[in-house]
């Protein structure tokens, strides 16, 4: 192996960890964010050594680690320079991809008529809901009357999304995926509508108290619109390996083998089962519990305990990894659980890049877009630069 050339780039994405808010986050309402911080601050406890040994402490000060003069990572925060602060945003930027116009949300004013008409017309269900609303909470309020209609539960978030939500015993999966997949059709088709993401929400039980949704969730999310890091590393014969919810974010488009999760800690196994096969070019992880089950719910403790079991899934990760190996630990947006409302939040995100043979760690300036992540990759492998980003793969 020469310098600074590795076979295999492990990049996993905890989503919504954010660092502290980003210079703009006055335009987003965001002042004070700190996902991260806020966290590390106010919990009882907060164990976290693996993360702390690779520098995340210097990136975002906090009151329970002190500044680490050894750590062992190369380091820096990341600035956004898309517009907006959502899921595909973030995850096109790591990418190289510049969202210059935020998609839609109707967190205000639930979805236009003609939008709700077309899916009853296609469906032929009634649709029931049609305002913002917390997942879990609308199916407590909404899921017994679904049970006894039939009728589709449609809602939305502070994020680009329309959720579609259906009782596994009233309306199959089959039926839901193809309701869901005519709704990114239509929505695909009129500008106005063109949400990021179309999410199928399945759940099961027998009443409110007992209603959980499972792991069935299916997105369809905007393809890319120009090709990412991902189809440069494709085209030029890469494994580009999709574990979690990227293969959804990203429609597909560039990746060359998927496979689901069912929560952080299956997605690190996933990820770390990949350290014994033989591939060459990129793992890309996505971590969602961090974001669905937590931020978003404002749940501090859950969040917290989250993040303790990632630092000690990283441990056992770290511990395997060969000497060809790349690991670049990011996040592509905020979610603050003591932040106002329940949406993401406006932050840098971290990059914590390590490997078994540097020699020291390193703390970078500020870098000007997530997209240095996809450069990097690029860098490494020779492939097309993606359209924005800087690698840093000298730094490493």
């Amino acid at each position: 192996m020469t310098k600074n050339k590795f076979k295999r780039i492990f990049v996993i994405v905890a989503d919504s960890m954010g660092i502290g808010e980003a210079l703009d986050a006055q335009n987003y309402n965001d002042l004070g964010a700190n996902t991260f911080g806020h966290i590390a601050n106010l919990a009882d406890h907060f164990v976290v050594p693996t993360l702390n040994r690779l520098g995340i402490n210097n990136l975002c000060p906090n009151s329970k680690y002190p500044f680490n003069f050894n750590f062992e990572g190369v380091i820096a925060r990341m600035k956004e320079v898309s517009k907006g602060k959502d899921t595909l945003t973030g995850h096109f930027e790591l990418m190289g991809l510049k969202v210059d116009v935020p998609f839609p949300s109707f967190t205000d004013t639930g979805f236009p008529a003609e939008l709700i008409e077309k899916i009853e017309a296609f469906s032929k269900r009634k649709v029931i809901g049609n305002i913002s609303a917390s997942g879990t909470e609308i199916i407590k309020e909404l899921g017994e009357e679904q049970l006894k209609t039939g009728a589709l539960i449609v809602y939305t978030s502070a994020d680009s999304v329309l959720q579609i939500a259906a009782n596994e015993a009233v309306i199959p999966l089959d039926e839901l995926y193809q309701i869901c997949a005519y709704v990114r059709k239509i929505t695909i088709e009129n500008p106005a509508w063109q949400v990021g993401r179309i999410i199928a929400r399945p759940y099961v039980g027998t009443n409110a108290s007992n209603f959980v949704r499972t792991t069935n969730r299916h997105d369809y999310a905007i393809k890319p619109f120009a090709k990412t890091a991902l189809n440069n590393l494709a085209e030029a014969g890469f494994d580009v390996i999709a574990i979690g919810k990227i293969n959804d974010i990203f429609d597909g488009y560039g990746i060359t083998k998927a496979t689901r999760t069912t929560s952080n800690h299956d997605g690190m196994l996933k990820t770390m089962a990949l350290l014994d096969q033989d591939f060459t070019g990129l793992c890309f992880t996505n971590l969602v519990d961090f974001d669905a089950l937590y931020g978003h719910r404002r749940n501090l403790l859950g969040y917290r305990d989250a993040i303790e079991e990632f630092d000690q899934d990283l441990s056992q990760f770290i511990a395997k990894m060969k000497e060809e190996d790349l690991l670049m630990i990011v996040a592509d947006h905020g979610n603050d659980p003591i932040h106002h409302g329940t949406d993401h939040t406006r932050e840098f995100v971290p990059l914590i890049c390590y490997h078994p043979h540097l020699k020291g760690g390193k703390m970078l300036a500020d870098l000007d877009t997530f997209a240095t992540v996809g450069a990097t990759i690029c860098d490494n492998f020779k492939a097309k630069m993606p359209p924005i980003g800087n690698s840093i793969l000298k730094d490493l």
